[in-house]
């Protein structure tokens, strides 16, 4: 029985996608749920399982191609079976004289395929766009000889022959292209400012010691530095809605609730998965969330549902060791707060000079709709929480 694989649906906001790599070729045997291609859209990539077990008939589609929702992109053949390699017969070797030496075997080696960018598996695929390596150059140390993304890595450290000027063009990825738009997108329709404030993180980071390892043992998970700045942003959201608000138009649309982007680095650039109700969960919850969603990025899981929505983002360029920036507002939201490179500095505190754990963070803001006295309202209510983390127990 022939069943068709088509384009899983794909929400209002994202039109079409691009088939990245195929995983099968038609004549391949394959398996319910087995990886058969990848999509990439302007915000993930997506892979699309077989439904059935059976054989891949048909391809619609190469590599390289665009499709919409539900577009019919292969035909399987269920329950049918890969037709077997026919089976290698030797000729019968002519007798050699009994005093004759054997010559000795010619060692001979199968040639390597040169593999594309779109034969490898994602992360590698976009390793060599990343860096610009031509993958049939590259020595693949995989199976089958498969190129895999730590020789990519390995072949960009290698030193570049002297005298040699290499250039390579590549286009951009749908993500990249739509990081780009969007960025485009903030710098010309938001006037945009930034407030910047320091905070003493020495009392978070004294109950991150004191209560860490109870934290672990009872939750399961580790208690880090975001869920403190996410439940201080939803608490002080809550207080100065407009932060919370967003422009359509000439309307503002203020938001009773706080569902907040992450920002996550992965190999294809910057996702901003959404954490939910932040004003209702607790740590904890925080923590889970935020770890499956940085485990879904790095494996490239991410689902087109986590990335819609949020109202606020925070980003945290100090896992960079960033120290000071201004981070671009995320549209059709108004506000971002970055965090930054924790530094141990001199600050006077009860008339003496002491060093202390300090922190700049920066708001960037549309000044359209928030005002700098909200913004510098908002980043104080930030930093009094997390100067004081037993506020947010009490939800103050």
């Amino acid at each position: 029985m022939a069943i068709e694989v088509k384009v899983p649906v794909l929400p209002e906001s994202v039109s079409d996608a691009t088939i990245a790599a195929w995983h099968k070729k038609a004549g391949d045997a394959v398996k319910r749920d087995e990886n058969l291609l990848d999509l990439e859209t302007d915000k993930v990539v997506l892979e699309v399982p077989s439904p059935v077990d059976g054989v891949l008939k048909e391809l619609k589609f190469e590599a390289g191609a665009t499709v919409t929702s539900q577009q019919v992109i292969a035909v399987i053949e269920e329950g049918a079976v890969a037709a077997a390699a026919p089976a290698k017969t030797e000729a019968p070797k002519a007798a050699e004289p009994a005093k004759a030496a054997a010559p000795a075997a010619a060692k001979i080696e199968a040639p390597k395929a040169a593999a594309g960018a779109a034969d490898l598996p994602p992360g590698a695929r976009f390793t060599a766009v990343k860096e610009g390596i031509d993958p049939s150059q590259v020595e693949g140390t995989g199976r089958k000889g498969a190129v895999t993304k730590e020789d990519l890595i390995n072949y960009a450290k290698s030193p570049v022959p002297a005298g040699t000027r290499p250039e390579e063009r590549v286009p951009m990825t749908r993500m990249r292209a739509r990081i780009a738009e969007r960025l485009m997108q903030s710098k010309n329709s938001i006037a945009m400012l930034t407030s910047f404030n320091e905070v003493n993180l020495g009392k978070v980071m004294a109950m991150r010691k004191e209560l860490g390892e109870a934290f672990e043992k009872a939750n399961g998970i580790k208690l880090g530095f975001m869920s403190f700045f996410a439940k201080a942003a939803a608490n002080a959201l809550q207080r100065h809605p407009i932060v919370n608000a967003s422009v359509d138009g000439n309307d503002v649309i203020y938001h009773g609730y706080a569902d907040i982007s992450i920002a996550v680095s992965t190999d294809k650039g910057l996702v901003t998965p959404v954490v939910r109700n932040v004003d209702r969960l607790g740590f904890a919850e925080i923590e889970a969330q935020i770890a499956e969603y940085a485990k879904k990025a790095r494996d490239g899981k991410l689902g087109l549902e986590d990335l819609q929505g949020g109202t606020f983002t925070i980003t945290n360029g100090g896992t960079f060791g960033s120290l000071m920036s201004t981070p671009i507002v995320n549209p059709p939201q108004s506000a971002i707060l970055g965090m930054h490179a924790i530094k141990e500095r001199a600050i006077v505190e009860g008339g003496a000079v002491v060093a202390a754990p300090m922190m700049y963070i920066a708001l960037s803001y549309d000044h359209r709709i928030i005002d700098g006295k909200d913004a510098v309202l908002f980043l104080v209510d930030i930093k009094n929480q997390l100067e004081n983390p037993h506020r947010m127990l009490l939800g103050m």
